[in-house]
């Protein structure tokens, strides 16, 4: 099995590596296109996979939002940052800048909406609509809100912004899983995940940093084309706590929903990996770091 899992992850990483460079390479030569023309389709996929999944683990606790209502939600969201910069661009007339980072919120908001239609639709009776408007909120800010962010990250900062939130995090998860295995003895959270150690964070805290090291030395100055000097040591190093320390959190985050579920992965077709949801959990509640930090400079 553990042959197999490195098998698929490598697959996958040199998947992602191939998309980023062909999503670059598209955007130099393609200057009337949005950025992120390529990376779009790939990432809606993913979105609508990760919210079927998430769907899934909230059924199975007994709840049922309607789907259609958080399927179009999400899609809105993640869509938000390019309807955000067309916007900007002149289409829709002079735009603020408070004007474009309203536009999230206004597909959160559209997304409550819809999650709150699909309740009314069929009500019958007092009984259940608070509980399943609940989870159908929880799938649009668990996926859809991080998602978002995702765009943002690449809209603002480009590939190499993508590049060095999924570089620091799955480092994370290696380290995590290395050091874990050779040398973990404490157990970090033996209810939730039994599996995960102490010693196994701090080597996730260090093959994050050491990550963000590479990354910011070697990989991120090359795909910008605006230039500038290399980034502050202590940006790359906070860059890597904290965006490691979200990876982590997020991984736990999605343990306590399948925890809470009864189910060990959040599907089944990714044979040694599990699900869509269980590649991009550590990245979900880390996407929202990442782009804090390339918008206060804190990198760049």
């Amino acid at each position: 099995m553990l042959r197999w899992r490195l098998l698929v992850g490598t697959v996958l990483i040199l998947g992602v590596i191939a998309l980023g460079w062909l999503d670059h390479r598209f955007e130099l030569d393609h200057r009337d296109w949005p950025p992120g023309a390529c990376l779009f389709p790939v990432g809606l996929v993913c979105l609508l996979l990760a919210t079927g999944e998430v769907l899934s683990l909230v059924r199975s606790s007994g709840l049922s939002p309607q789907g259609w209502a958080v399927y179009a939600g999400n899609s809105l969201l993640f869509a938000s940052p390019w309807l955000a910069a067309w916007a900007a661009s002149g289409a829709l007339g002079p735009q603020s800048a408070a004007a474009g980072a309203a536009w999230p919120v206004f597909a959160l908001i559209v997304g409550l909406g819809l999650v709150l239609a699909g309740q009314m639709a069929r009500y019958r009776g007092p009984g259940g609509v608070i509980a399943e408007t609940g989870a159908g909120v929880l799938v649009l800010v668990y996926v859809g809100v991080p998602f978002c962010f995702l765009g943002l990250l690449r809209i603002d900062g480009g590939v190499g912004a993508l590049a060095s939130l999924v570089i620091v995090v799955k480092s994370g998860d290696t380290g995590a899983y290395t050091v874990g295995r050779l040398l973990g003895r404490h157990t970090m959270a033996p209810i939730l995940s039994p599996k995960k150690t102490i010693e196994g964070a701090v080597g996730a805290f260090a093959f994050s940093s050491a990550a963000a090291w590479v990354t910011f030395e070697f990989l991120v100055p090359p795909l910008r084309p605006e230039g500038g000097g290399p980034c502050a040591w202590w940006g790359w190093l906070l860059f890597g706590l904290l965006v490691g320390g979200g990876g982590m959190f997020g991984d736990l985050a999605e343990s306590l929903i399948k925890r809470d579920a009864g189910r060990k992965d959040s599907s089944y077709w990714l044979p040694g990996l599990g699900g869509v949801l269980d590649i991009l959990d550590s990245i979900l509640l880390a996407a929202p770091i990442a782009w804090f930090c390339w918008s206060l400079g804190v990198v760049w």
